[in-house]
């Protein structure tokens, strides 16, 4: 894989680990009342069922654009949109309600994130729509895909981490009109990740 492709993909995939979704709140939230380290072990709940859903990915869409160039265009264009659509949703939604759990037990609450990251459809479909914009066809995809499944999961244990401090030290600052504003500059560099990935020549 090229530096520049990774360079690209280590921010826009952070801004997509960083939203607000409901994995992370709960890790705000489980943070906010029980301390950095319990909001942040809960977190770790998600990972095995990210991995899985990255390798189901990997295998499929590997094989897809081996078989068919072509596919990897229409992915291109299908991730870019996704991307637009995350942000754009992100610029205009209002401020999420904090998840609130009643679990106290570190292994409680990570069979409670890992349910989430279970019920969450959207997961599957960014790694579907998001990876492939930084695979190169003529190398070797699933050690492609490796590289950024775990980058991703890197990745994502610090976005648990931040929402997890932020839980701890700053559930009292961190008032819904700040959290909007979060929002709104995640949503727009989404916005702008997308755009820039469809107007990509191609290689």
């Amino acid at each position: 894989m090229s530096l520049t492709l990774l360079a690209l993909f280590v921010p826009a995939c952070f801004a997509l680990n960083l939203s607000p979704g409901p994995n992370n709140l709960l890790a705000f939230s489980n943070a906010s009342r029980l301390g950095f380290w319990p909001g942040l072990v809960g977190g770790f709940g998600r990972l095995p069922v990210f991995a899985a859903m990255i390798a189901l990915v990997a295998f499929g869409l590997s094989t897809l654009l081996t078989s068919f160039e072509a596919a990897l265009i229409v992915v291109k264009y299908l991730g870019a949109a996704y991307l637009i659509y995350v942000g754009y949703k992100m610029w205009t939604a209002p401020v999420p309600n904090e998840t609130v759990s009643s679990q106290t037990n570190v292994f409680a609450l990570m069979r409670r994130d890992m349910s989430f990251a279970v019920a969450n459809p959207k997961a599957i479909a960014v790694f579907t729509a998001f990876f492939p914009q930084f695979i190169d066809k003529s190398g070797d995809l699933l050690a492609q895909f490796a590289i950024l499944g775990a980058l991703f999961l890197i990745l994502e244990v610090a976005a648990i981490a931040i929402y997890a401090a932020l839980g701890r030290a700053m559930s009292h600052v961190l008032t819904p009109p700040r959290l909007h504003r979060l929002n709104r500059g995640v949503g727009g560099f989404l916005i702008f990740s997308g755009l820039t990935m469809a107007l990509k020549p191609e290689s």
